[in-house]
């Protein structure tokens, strides 16, 4: 017991002599330009996890045990800042604001500027951002992150197309896509490149940005520019992921009971079946035989299996004071949901930039794509409607063709061996090389020529016993080939000069656009040989066809552009572009498109010297017109078609007629104008940025398909007919919400509002409801009847009025005419969203990065196949339905009849509207980085690990379902969980 005070004694001596040790340091925090007192800088002991933040008047305090320590300070918009101790107690520390945001170069057409002095609306996304989502396209990776931009997949299949529209629908029938740069030339397949040789992304959105590149940059432009070589002994980097993919819910059919039931209630309306014993009445002998022992299946739950997907990229880099090269090889493959379906490509890149003298370099951006895809006849629409009594093997485990001796062919009849094929193989090679000359101080010489070479040939085989030949008493081959030769050819003149406080740039571009394509169709019936497919065509014995296709179009173009500059903090932008597109009519093919963009940056401005709100504040507006001629070639021009003529019984000849689509000798370019006024801003020193735009595009002359009356032999023609208009805001918030010596949590908020709307159409204030056209609303629509709900018993006599009874579906009477029919029909909701958003969260500790994704797309409108999966007959099989019995009031699905086909009850199609509003999780993942000390013995710079979770988890109304896909049942999308590795050495 002695020694227990002892030790009491010795621990309170050692804990007081080390306190004694301490040494307090004090100190203040200012601006060094304004000498305010900074708030809330982080004080840290470098070496230690030691540290303290400055109070509200800048001053701090804190206890190191050395006093030769030293200390940094880091404060967001501020440089960072170690100052040693030497043994002093009190430290003033005077902090410089970090510019360096402000001075990034932002890439723009045919040319760099900071991104302080941007008049125009510009989003940039760095390299580091793209890879944070592993994709098949690295469009899919920044949806929801650019304000104004949508994105949706188009479906889950293996190498699935992306949708990408930027600020909305401008034409009705022309193409609505962006126009993609990648190094300076114009590239349609965005899908060949990788995320790893991306540097950076640009979206030009409005008329000021886009105008100089014309009529191709109508739709808005992304900007790729991909990595070069950097000065230095070469880098490795090795990327690579392997991944799960999984159905993302989807919605059963009925089981074999619900059908059965289904059925009976089908007949029973009519009278026909009663009881169990009449179920011989109705069902054939195989369908009784599965209700009595209670056999059925679920075929999508056969079609349906886990796919993969894997990436594996390397990079090299590097280069000399003259010459620097980068270079990669990568191999992508992807196995879809069902059999059958894979993509694998695999692409080399060799960029190479080469100094020749003080006044001269060239270069050269380079990228060979080739593609092996087989895809697949979506079998899921045939496994959703099959009889689901029974299998689709027999008890002896063989292959039952025509399950319960139907009709309906087996929906696994095309994975069976020899059965189905369909193979494409694409090469595309991509070359972009430049000659750079420097004469002059501030002035370039510069000329690209860029060629995209795609060749491709598709190959399709269905066996007689396949599904889409299962009506047919023949195989089917097809060989399909296609050809590409795009070249761009473009000089850029590039002069800079700056003089007192004035700075002027002047770019003068002249290019021209070549775009040539073949395509070949050759079809045959009847292969003598299914292990021949589709290569010996000339054994066909019936169906063979042959069919030839050429168009070609050019564009040329002449541009130039004016930025001034006075003090740094008024801009202006002026650019005038004239494109002859070949496309278009003589006398038409001509336009010429101006824009004016001005910024004023108010936070430079001597007034804004003394306050502490805003870290940055500029205001931008912005005006110009841009043109469309994105139409077929030859939309000008009428066509023969060769139509069969005979005489009599015996005498046959060629008789040609004038083809569907009359041509247009007026046709001309479709023109935007678009008004952008922008502000851009950042508070509380940089620790929140944001970025606000408002537009509004009205386009007129648009480049529309009209469909003709029938007396005037033919059905269509091309004219510029029709005005839209779409305007909205656009938000873009970055925040640092924490930031600490090992923590950091920053978050980027995006919000897009678009208000889409057709002004005007042929006729004017006319609706063109045929074609689903409505004065007022956006380009895509569902019209059609109000669904009440289902007329029920005690509302008899009101539903005779209108001619239905008791279990029929009940629509509105719009005009309150007492009568139902097409006048009656509305607006009930549009197909694109009301708004949209993404809610991005970056967060490190120490070593750990973790990355939280949120994206919402709000409004829309989806027409489900499933809500409409309900046929009344019962011959084919449907959703788990609520339907109408007399002894089950409902007002969601009519009543079962087996006397009325599914397109012979009222009003059916109203049963599959929904509104299709969701937020998803797009992304979680979690990283980890070894410290660096632990990898020098193994020479390597850099490993990070890290798991993710793609598209986990959706939230909507749409149950079992994820409602991007827009209503289809057909190749559901996916969730995916990966595994990834960088390394670099």
């Amino acid at each position: 017991m002695k020694k227990l005070p002892m030790f009491c004694w010795l621990v309170l001596s050692t804990v007081s002599w080390a306190f004694a040790q301490t040494h307090v340091i004090k100190g203040k925090v200012t601006d060094a330009t304004t000498g305010e007192p900074l708030i809330m800088v982080s004080v840290q002991l470098k070496g230690t996890t030691t540290g303290t933040q400055t109070d509200a008047s800048g001053n701090f305090s804190i206890n190191v045990p050395n006093p030769q320590g030293v200390l940094t300070f880091t404060y967001m918009g501020y440089e960072a800042l170690s100052r040693n101790i030497d043994g002093n107690t009190s430290l003033n520390i005077a902090m410089t604001k970090d510019n360096k945001q402000l001075d990034e170069v932002v890439v723009i057409g045919y040319g760099e500027v900071k991104k302080r002095d941007l008049t125009g609306s510009v989003v940039s996304v760095k390299g580091a951002e793209l890879k944070k989502v592993p994709t098949t396209n690295v469009m899919e990776s920044v949806q929801g992150k650019l304000p104004g931009v949508d994105i949706t997949k188009s479906s889950g299949a293996s190498g699935a197309k992306i949708n990408v529209t930027v600020r909305g629908n401008r034409s009705i029938r022309a193409d609505n896509g962006p126009l993609y740069i990648v190094d300076g030339v114009q590239y349609q397949n965005i899908q060949d490149i990788n995320s790893n040789d991306i540097q950076s992304m640009e979206v030009l959105k409005d008329a000021s940005s886009t105008a100089i590149y014309g009529s191709r940059g109508a739709n808005g432009v992304i900007i790729i520019t991909t990595r070069k070589g950097a000065l230095g002994k070469p880098k490795v980097s090795l990327n690579t992921y392997v991944g799960n993919n999984e159905v993302a819910g989807y919605p059963s059919m009925m089981t074999g009971p619900q059908y059965v039931a289904l059925k009976r209630e089908a007949y029973h309306t009519t009278g026909r079946w009663n009881s169990d014993a009449d179920d011989a009445l109705i069902f054939n002998a195989a369908e009784v035989n599965a209700i009595q022992n209670n056999l059925w299946t679920n075929y999508a739950d056969l079609l349906i299996h886990n796919g993969l997907q894997q990436d594996y990229q390397v990079g090299v880099t590097g280069g000399s004071d003259k010459t620097k090269v980068y270079f990669s090889l990568d191999y992508f493959d992807e196995k879809g949901l069902f059999k059958l379906d894979r993509t694998r490509r695999y692409s080399a890149r060799l960029n190479i930039d080469q100094t020749i003298s003080n006044i001269l370099k060239a270069g050269m951006q380079s990228q060979v794509t080739y593609y092996d895809q087989d895809a697949r006849r979506d079998p899921l629409n045939q496994a959703n409607k099959i009889v689901p009594l029974n299998g689709p093997y027999d008890a002896d485990g063989n292959f039952v063709l025509f399950p319960n001796n139907g009709s309906a062919i087996n929906p696994l009849a095309d994975e069976q061996p020899n059965i189905y094929q369909n193979n494409s193989r694409v090469t595309r090679t991509f070359i972009n090389a430049y000659v750079e000359l420097t004469p002059l101080k501030g002035l370039s010489l510069r000329s690209n020529l860029g060629v995209t070479l795609d060749n491709a040939r598709q190959g399709i085989f269905a066996a007689k016993n396949s599904i889409d030949r299962s009506t047919a008493s023949t195989s089917r081959s097809q060989y399909n080939t296609g050809a590409q030769r795009y070249l761009s050819w473009e000089n850029v003149a590039n002069y800079s000069h700056q003089f007192g406080q004035h700075s002027i740039g002047i770019t003068g571009v002249a290019s021209l656009l070549s775009d040539q394509r073949d395509s070949s169709f050759l079809q045959g019936e009847g292969q003598l040989l299914p292990s021949q497919l589709y290569y010996a065509l000339a054994n066909s014995v019936s169906g063979i066809a042959v069919r030839t296709n050429y168009l070609s179009s050019k564009l040329i173009s002449f541009t130039g552009r004016v930025n001034y500059n006075y003090k740094g903090k008024y801009l202006l932008s002026l650019t005038g572009r004239s494109d002859g597109s070949s496309k278009l009519a003589p006398g038409n093919k001509w336009a010429f498109f101006p824009s004016a963009a001005a910024a004023w940056r108010i936070s430079d401005e001597s007034f804004m010297k003394g306050q502490n709100v805003f870290s940055d504040l500029k205001l931008r507006a912005s005006y110009g017109i841009a043109g469309n001629d994105a139409v077929s070639p030859y939309s000008t021009a009428s066509y023969l078609s060769k139509i069969p003529f005979s005489y009599d019984d015996t005498n046959a000849a060629l008789a040609y007629g004038i083809g569907n689509q009359v041509g247009n000798k007026n046709l001309k370019w479709e023109l935007s104008a678009t008004a952008d006024v922008g502000l851009d801003f950042s508070v509380l020193n940089g620790r929140i940025g944001a970025t606000i735009d408002y537009y509004d595009t009205h386009t007129k002359d648009l480049l529309l398909q009209r469909t003709l009356p029938s007396s005037s032999g033919v059905t269509t023609v091309i004219q510029n007919i029709g005005k839209t208009r779409n305007r909205g805001i656009e938000i873009g918030i970055n925040t640092t919400n924490i930031s600490t010596g090992k923590l950091t949590w920053t978050s980027n908020i995006v919000f897009s509002k678009n208000k889409e709307e057709i002004v005007s159409l042929a006729d004017a204030n006319t609706n063109d409801v045929a074609n689903g056209w409505f004065i007022g609303y956006p380009v895509k629509v569902y019209y059609d009847y109000q669904k009440l709900g289902i007329w029920q018993t005690d509302e008899a006599t009101e539903a005779a009025k209108y001619g239905y009874k008791p279990g029929n579906i009940k629509v509105k009477d719009i005009n309150g005419d007492g009568a139902l029919n097409t006048q009656d029909r509305v607006v009930l909701g549009r197909q694109v969203p009301t708004w949209s958003g993404g809610f991005n969260n970056d967060i490190r500790y120490a070593n750990f990065d973790l990355n939280v994704y949120v994206f919402a797309r709000i409004g829309q409108y989806i027409y489900s196949e499933y809500a409409a999966k309900f046929d009344p007959q019962g011959l084919e099989n449907s959703a788990p339905l609520d339907y109408w019995t007399p002894d089950h009031a409902t007002n969601a699905y009519p009543r079962p009849n087996s006397s009325v086909s599914k397109d012979g009850t009222p009003f059916i199609k109203t049963l599959g509207y929904q509104e299709g509003s969701f937020v998803k999780i797009r992304n979680i993942s979690l990283g980890y980085t070894l410290p660096a000390g632990a990898l020098k013995t193994v020479h390597l710079s850099s490993v990070r690990v890290y798991v993710t979770g793609k598209n986990l988890f959706t939230f909507s109304k749409v149950k079992d379902y994820d409602p991007e896909r827009g209503g289809d049942l057909s190749n559901p999308l996916t969730k995916m969980y990966v595994a990834g590795l960088n390394v670099e050495f």
